[in-house]
């Protein structure tokens, strides 16, 4: 049986320095370098195998080193390598190297989940640095053997709040389990949202949406009351905050509180679903986002309409994709009494079939509608199957058509005239 050799706690840096000095260093390097190399197949393997998007993956991010497998998988054969050499060699460098992993690996799981779950927050950035800010501090003070001191110290900072006596080193911990208790939360609730909106189309987007959307809404709830009682909060006293709160939604929170509640009411529905054609109060666009408290409406200029979700509950919205992408329009166009009322419409009927987005089934449609105080008034009627890519330039590119045809044959549009008679 082999003794296991135990290194010699190193304090100073002329012992790091000595200890990286042997020639032991360069067997433990050798040994990391294939810890790394057996890691990265490994991952390439794993994705490969599960055919998973890379730019949208925390296990495996875009490259395979910049995701949290990697790490975890270099953490992990690095500590076995080490517990394996430590049999024959003092481990030095594979010793300094498991706490540089865990610290890796700590900042690479707090980044890629903060990114996922807050992908358009700003203040996401600063808490990226924050954290990795903190975590390469508590790492020195590990490595350099001064983190036990710092933690009897800040154990001396104490406060008494009612019975109970708190430290500043207890309040860093509950801060820190709070911290990691809701990073899981959210990597959770990342991980159920990836999977519910994988694949999904229409109306089934919409629903998944709405379950997604309650699942990390509760994810977040727990989360939270877990990390208020690792913080050492009380949990009862919160009974008052509910109180206020409910009295807050009953008496000025109640646009906000309806606006919540017609968000889930349009997302269980389907009345309304993600890709949508609708028009309402003049405006009219795509559905491009369902929240809980509004809707996003991209129009086809390019510009957006936050919609307070009530509004498209209490007034009138015409979807032109609820039942099917058909949209029916039509012109009317006015010419002399003089004019050949066949040709008219056989040069009406050609202008509607010369725009490709002009269905054929149903065709085009030409009647004469009135008999005008200028005119004969036609009225021209044709159905389009995509309204998303807009409806009054199809009208303007009819119209445009319509006069060309009506020029080239010289047909005579009438302009209003008034016929004054004067009595002697």
């Amino acid at each position: 049986m082999q003794k296991t050799i135990t290194p010699e706690p190193i304090d100073d840096f002329e012992g790091w320095l000595a200890a990286f000095m042997q020639k032991t260093v360069l067997i433990e390097l050798a040994a990391l370098l294939f810890c790394a190399l057996l890691a990265y197949l490994l991952v390439t393997v794993i994705r490969s195998a599960l055919q998973r998007d890379a730019e949208s993956s925390i296990w495996f991010g875009r490259k395979g080193v910049d995701g949290v497998l990697f790490p975890m998988l270099l953490l992990s054969l690095s500590f076995f390598v080490r517990e394996a050499l430590s049999n024959y060699l003092p481990a030095t460098l594979l010793r300094l190297a498991i706490p540089v992993l865990v610290a890796l690996v700590a900042i690479r799981v707090g980044v890629k989940v903060l990114r996922a779950a807050f992908t358009e927050a700003r203040w996401a950035r600063a808490l990226e640095q924050t954290i990795s800010w903190l975590v390469w501090l508590i790492l020195v003070l590990w490595v350099s053997g001064l983190l036990p001191v710092v933690l009897n110290e800040l154990d001396m900072i104490t406060w008494k709040v009612g019975a109970t006596r708190l430290s500043l080193r207890n309040l860093l911990e509950g801060a820190l389990t709070a911290s990691v208790v809701l990073i899981v939360t959210l990597w959770m609730s990342a991980g159920i949202e990836s999977r519910l909106l994988r694949s999904a189309t229409g109306s089934e987007l919409s629903l998944r949406k709405a379950i997604s959307n309650a699942v990390r809404a509760a994810l977040l709830f727990v989360g939270m009351m877990v990390a208020l009682s690792a913080v050492g909060i009380d949990l009862t006293a919160l009974s008052v905050l509910g109180g206020a709160i409910g009295e807050g939604v009953g008496f000025g929170l109640q646009k906000l509180a309806a606006n919540y509640v017609s968000g889930f009411v349009i997302l269980a529905e389907r009345s309304m679903r993600i890709g949508d054609f609708i028009r309402f109060d003049g405006f009219e666009g795509v559905i491009t986002e369902i929240n809980a408290r509004y809707t996003v409406v991209r129009a086809l200029g390019g510009h957006e309409s936050i919609v307070p979700n009530e509004l498209l509950i209490t007034s009138r919205v015409e979807n032109l994709s609820l039942a099917d992408t058909l949209v029916f329009q039509s012109t009317i166009v006015s010419v002399g009494y003089s004019s050949d009322v066949e040709l008219v419409q056989s040069l009406l009927l050609k202008a509607a079939r010369s725009q490709t987005r002009v269905l054929e089934t149903p065709g085009p449609s030409v009647q004469l509608s009135k008999f005008g105080p200028e005119g004969l008034e036609f009225t021209v009627g044709y159905w389009i199957g995509d309204p998303q890519n807009g409806t009054s330039n199809i009208r303007s590119d009819v119209n445009l058509a319509i006069l060309a045809e009506f020029r080239a044959n010289k047909i005579e549009i009438p302009y209003p005239q008034i016929v004054v008679h004067q009595h002697a």
